[in-house]
């Protein structure tokens, strides 16, 4: 993507407005700065504004003509729990909290949509803007959802973005069919019969029971499922014992599974049950295990993808969207709103090349320049979308 064209258009409100919102990060549920800022600008620009959905959420509802068509838009707007080291000028003022995963220029790319079809409303019928709350691990579409938001603000069609840094900036990349994946969690205790390390032989072991459980659950990718179906089981966290000379009565584990496949998804969780008890077992231990439950995995709809991937084209060009890229094994709980609806999840280049960082890192920042692309893009599908027939 030319970086002119982002460049040319950039609005300094937006800009500024995606700045203090990045400098003042707010975590899941405890968006009601960014709230107050999003349903003050709606207000302003004509919008009937809705709040409370999911706690913290904001939805901005425009009608224009006769038509009874209705399309929705989500931004996600919580920060995360990490200490940013940008040493940007608008960079975080919280210690331990920063927008690390673009969720302030998600935000600030549908206030720009919402500020351009105010100004400027072509089309027929209703958008809703959907400013989300609790993205990052807290299910803030799902309890959006819970409180009535599809009820309430019916669509026929969602639509979703996220930035991804090592894609050409301004790039926009769609998948039809499974984009993200599933991810569940884990958490096992180990019970074992402590004791002194000089005597091994008088105790159970659970560090040796972990370490051997870590290997052995690598088994179930490489033989219990489907090589041309991926899945992920990670041991992110082992914890046990204190002291080099004691062996613990007990170690903990905690484990990120995620797979595309909702057939895949049942399969680990049975498997994974079932070896790390067998495992313990087999050294006369035993083993408690936790399952949490987290996001489905996020599986686009054909027809709206298809629709969507053409108003990209229209708008920037074929040879700055990519179509059919590998899916990705992150999480997102838009995953939900397309489990509701028909619609679609796309993503957005951030910069790719010397400097580009990933999301979730304390060095990054989302790309002012991206926030003219995508609010031009979510302007136009609007507009496309809520054509008069």
């Amino acid at each position: 993507m030319d970086a002119a064209i982002g460049k040319a258009e950039l609005d300094a409100e937006i800009v500024a407005i995606r700045h203090d919102i990045h400098r003042h990060p707010e975590l899941a549920y405890e968006e009601t700065r960014t709230s107050d800022l999003m349903a003050e600008r709606l207000a302003a620009w004509g919008y009937e504004v809705d709040r409370g959905l999911g706690k913290t959420g904001v939805v901005g509802t425009l009608t224009r003509g006769t038509g009874t068509r209705r399309i929705g838009l989500r931004a996600d707007m919580d920060a995360l729990p990490i200490h940013e080291t940008t040493n940007l000028p608008y960079a975080s003022v919280h210690p331990g909290k920063m927008h690390a995963c673009g969720h302030d220029g998600h935000t600030a790319m549908l206030l720009g949509a919402a500020k351009a079809l105010a100004e400027a409303p072509s089309f027929d019928g209703t958008v809703h803007l959907i400013f989300q709350p609790a993205e990052e691990g807290q299910a803030g579409a799902r309890r959006m959802i819970e409180d009535g938001l599809f009820r309430r603000f019916p669509c026929d069609a969602v639509f979703g973005m996220h930035t991804m840094p090592g894609y050409p900036e301004g790039k926009l990349i769609f998948r039809a069919g499974p984009f993200l994946a599933s991810a569940d969690r884990f958490d096992v205790t180990i019970e074992g019969i402590g004791g002194h390390g000089a005597v091994p032989h008088k105790t159970v072991d659970p560090v040796v029971v972990a370490a051997s459980t870590v290997m052995a659950l690598q088994t179930i990718v490489a033989r219990n499922i489907d090589p041309q179906r991926p899945a992920v089981v990670t041991v992110g966290a082992i914890k046990a014992g204190e002291a080099a000379n004691v062996i613990p009565a007990e170690a903990e584990m905690r484990l990120s599974v995620r797979s595309l496949d909702p057939e895949v998804r049942m399969a680990l969780r049975r498997r994974i049950g079932a070896l790390i008890v067998a495992q313990a077992e087999s050294y006369g231990a035993t083993a408690r295990v936790r399952l949490h439950e987290g996001y489905p995995a996020l599986v686009n709809h054909a027809k709206e993808t298809a629709f969507a991937t053409r108003v990209a084209e229209e708008l920037v060009g074929a040879e700055n969207v990519e179509t059919n890229p590998a899916p990705l094994m992150g999480s997102e709980d838009f995953a939900y709103m397309l489990e509701e609806l028909p619609g679609s999840y796309l993503l957005i280049g951030n910069g790719a090349g010397e400097g580009s960082c990933m999301v979730h890192n304390p060095g990054f920042d989302f790309n002012d320049r991206c926030i003219a692309i995508g609010s031009r893009y979510w302007k136009h599908l609007v507009e496309r979308y809520l054509a008069k027939e």
